[in-house]
């Protein structure tokens, strides 16, 4: 939401504009951090609601594709035709239509290539100095449009605004109408490893091939929307993209010997697979276990000879927001059939031999795990394709995705390549979901794609292996994030573009906020059923962070407010602080008591300063009613004024309470109760969580809710009441909150060693690193 982007970006504690402060009670120790969101939320109206939900006017555009285009491998060029068909489906007029160029990234002259900075390091290698000279590097990239032509054929005026493209309509289109148009286009591909960036190729050069990864290839149409109008903003490789929903045919040649792989179904198999292949691509229809349909030996053959004819590959796919595609004569291709909601989706992936040891045992397989689990999280996969393809990569689009995962030479692997292989195939596996299905704006923020999917990720992970080495998720794996100083911060609510710390913020942090909400704050019963919900309601869709986060509160009548202020608009950390205990034991005995005390009669009731507005009132002369009436000047009107005497001798009172009976003495004679006083040294407020350990060694765990704090966000005192002898009170025992200062957690204060202390008890000594390659467990077993 561009227009209010500066109310997002400010933390709830410090608004970065002067004069500004969305605290509620910004003097006070409390009335701040469990208020309402009120006006930081957009205000709702018939497109989005209160609830979180579409409106009744909610309307999003459309846009189909035709796509015909050439690999020129020995080029390394790109050429294309498209006629693109654009729905109006908004009720406003337009006159013009906004266009992505991504390509243009590369661009030498683009301003995106000086955003960042540029430094020396003390040592530096050529690749380092070609860095500096973006214009040298980049020389001959970039999109070049041929022509832009109406459906008669007919040139349109455009305008190219580095990663945009304007185009002007001959006539204004309206409400409910569509207009068709054709880009011819090419471009010189990049070289994706030394290069960057999202596509491109990459050349091996044991056997003189190159691997194509084709993402954000053709100009497509960016998004128009109800809550900003046209996202426009540049391309500069880190915010991803915002597109918009159609249909699309793509016709691709190619090599006769390459395989392509793509988004969507391929509609010309019998044309272009072998008959032995198309033999068994009809076999993995029925297949529950990964079958090769381009086998290994076929893949390093056809690296061995290089064709110079082509083949056309027809592919296509309804209801998805972008398309990509991968080709190479080195790809093997395995696929399997996995049922969900009773619809049949083929998982498959495309690897090189120089991942054949990885892909082929685990990759269709986590492909088809994750699938599944998402669609247990969310909504049943809608499609009929998921595709894994390797290309030393991590990158998402609708149906297929493109991740890395290489073996050693020898065959084997480590176990870091083998649970980061899966973890990034679920991961961008995943972003079907995050933000394919629920189509949130990457280009404006990044966490509602790779947050919430590197959330489903994690429990996916979770699911695959219980023993998965998972870096997000996890509270205590944020911690060193949270802690940093506040100038390296900044809120999950920041644009994709001004994010300093991107893993952590778009990924890390917003998959940890959703993990606690789900495990220490909400429940899971309560969670799954609200993030199922916002997936059904989203799905095919384009949401907001107000949409997400009012229906997580409305499916499941959780106030999150002060979550969304402390996790999402504010930076600062978690730390709870045990700063005393006081214990007291019930005895046995007469638990009454008796108490004399004395009364004094009550003064009459005046008001300790006469203001300004009573002091003018007299200067003024104003008639005053109960002045003129004598029937309203009764004992009190008198007393007030001194016109009346009374007895103001005190009197002696005596309070009794009584006696506990028998049985309550012995019920309550043998408690312990434990006066905690905790306090709020990090800012950001959570549930207090309490352990108690006691002398027969067994362990008890109460949780308080994080309203706990309402009162005063500072320090409280809470009251826990046990019927054994506590030892020790740890808070936070697993881990849940992701506290950045676990040594005032504890009670009594147990002294740490030091690192010396650890370090000198282990008998070891630091040993430096070796310059050459450890050897994998693999390589080392003994057989």
């Amino acid at each position: 939401m561009r227009k209010i982007g500066l109310l997002f970006c400010a933390p709830l504690w410090l608004l970065v504009v002067k004069g500004q402060d969305i605290r509620n009670n910004p003097a006070s120790n409390h009335g701040n951090k469990f208020e309402q969101l009120g006006t930081i939320l957009p205000t709702a109206n018939e497109y989005r609601t209160a609830s979180g939900t579409w409106g009744p006017k909610y309307w999003q555009q459309r846009c189909d594709y035709d796509i015909v285009c050439e690999l020129d491998e020995q080029r390394l060029q790109l050429r294309g035709n498209e006629t693109v068909t654009y729905f109006n489906k908004s009720p406003d007029v337009l006159t013009y239509l906004w266009l992505q160029l991504d390509e243009n990234e590369h661009d030498p002259n683009s301003q995106s290539n000086s955003y960042d900075e540029s430094r020396f390091r003390d040592s530096m290698a050529v690749s380092d100095l070609v860095t500096m000279e973006p214009q040298k590097r980049l020389a001959g990239l970039g999109d070049k449009i041929l022509s832009i032509t109406d459906a008669l054929n007919k040139p349109l005026r455009y305008t190219i605004n580095q990663t945009m493209m304007r185009l002007e309509l001959p006539s204004p289109l309206q409400p409910g109408h569509q207009y068709s148009f054709k880009i011819a286009w090419q471009y010189n591909i990049p070289d994706r490893i030394t290069i960057g960036g999202r596509g491109g190729y990459e050349k091996f050069s044991a056997d003189s091939n190159a691997l194509f990864t084709m993402s954000q290839w053709y100009p497509r149409m960016c998004v128009y929307s109800d809550f900003q109008g046209w996202q426009n903003h540049q391309f500069t490789g880190r915010g991803e993209f915002a597109l918009t929903f159609g249909n699309f045919k793509v016709r691709i040649t190619a090599p006769a010997d390459h395989v392509v792989c793509a988004t969507g179904e391929g509609q010309n198999y019998e044309k272009v697979l072998t008959a032995a292949q198309l033999k068994r691509w009809h076999q993995a229809q029925t297949a529950t276990e990964p079958m090769e349909i381009v086998t290994l030996e076929e893949a390093t053959a056809a690296e061995k000879n290089t064709s110079n004819a082509t083949k056309t590959w027809i592919f296509k796919a309804d209801s998805v927001r972008d398309f990509a595609w991968g080709s190479s004569r080195k790809f093997v291709w395995d696929a399997r059939a996995l049922q969900v909601a009773g619809k049949k989706i083929m998982c498959m992936s495309f690897y090189a031999k120089e991942a054949y040891p990885l892909y082929r045992k685990f990759s269709t397989k986590a492909v088809a795990h994750t699938i599944k689990t998402y669609s247990n999280f969310t909504i049943p996969y809608p499609y009929p394709v998921a595709q894994s393809i390797e290309a030393s990569n991590g990158m998402e689009y609708p149906m297929i995705c493109f991740n890395n995962g290489r073996a050693e030479k020898d065959g084997s692997y480590s176990e870091a390549t083998k649970n980061g292989m899966v973890g990034v195939i679920i991961h961008e596996v995943g972003h079907n979901f995050f933000p394919m299905i629920v189509n949130s704006d990457e280009r404006q923020w990044s966490w509602m794609d790779e947050g919430l999917n590197t959330f489903v990720q994690y429990l996916t992970e979770e699911l695959w292996d219980n023993k998965f080495p998972s870096g997000r998720g996890p509270a205590y794996k944020i911690v060193d994030y949270m802690k940093m100083p506040k100038n390296s911060l900044e809120p999950i609510m920041t644009n994709s573009e001004n994010i300093s710390n991107f893993g952590s913020n778009a990924y890390g942090k917003p998959a940890t906020g959703l993990n606690i909400l789900r495990e220490t704050i909400m429940g899971r019963e309560l969670f799954d059923y609200a993030f199922k919900e916002y997936a059904r309601r989203w799905a095919f869709k384009h949401p907001t962070p107000a949409d997400f986060f009012r229906t997580m509160e409305d499916a499941s009548a959780v106030d999150l407010d002060w979550f969304w202020r402390g996790w999402f608009y504010g930076i600062e950390p978690c730390d709870i602080s045990l700063d005393s205990v006081r214990v007291f034991r019930g005895v046995k005995g007469t638990l009454g008591y008796e108490r004399r005390d004395t009364i004094k009669i009550d003064k009459p009731i005046l008001n300790d300063f006469d203001d300004i507005s009573k002091v003018r009132n007299r200067e003024e002369g104003l008639s005053f009613f109960t002045d003129t009436d004598p029937a309203t000047q009764d004992f009190y009107w008198k007393y007030a004024r001194g016109l009346v005497k009374i007895d103001t001798t005190s009197f002696p009172v005596i309070r009794k309470t009584e006696k506990a009976n028998e049985a309550a003495i012995t019920e309550y004679a043998g408690n312990y109760y434990y006066e905690l006083t905790c306090s709020n040294k990090g800012g950001l407020v959570m549930p207090l969580i309490v352990q108690f350990t006691f002398k027969d060694g067994t362990t008890k765990t109460q949780k308080i809710a994080a309203e706990i704090w309402r009162k005063n966000e500072l320090q409280i005192k809470k009251v826990f009441v046990t019927d054994k002898e506590a030892v020790s009170i740890l808070i936070d025992p697993m881990r849940e909150t992701a506290d950045i200062n676990e040594k005032n957690n504890k009670w009594p204060v147990l002294e740490q060693p030091s690192r010396f202390q650890l370090f000198k008890s282990s008998g070891g000594g630091r040993r430096a690193i070796p310059d050459v390659k450890a050897p994998n467990p693999m390589q080392r077993e003994i057989k």
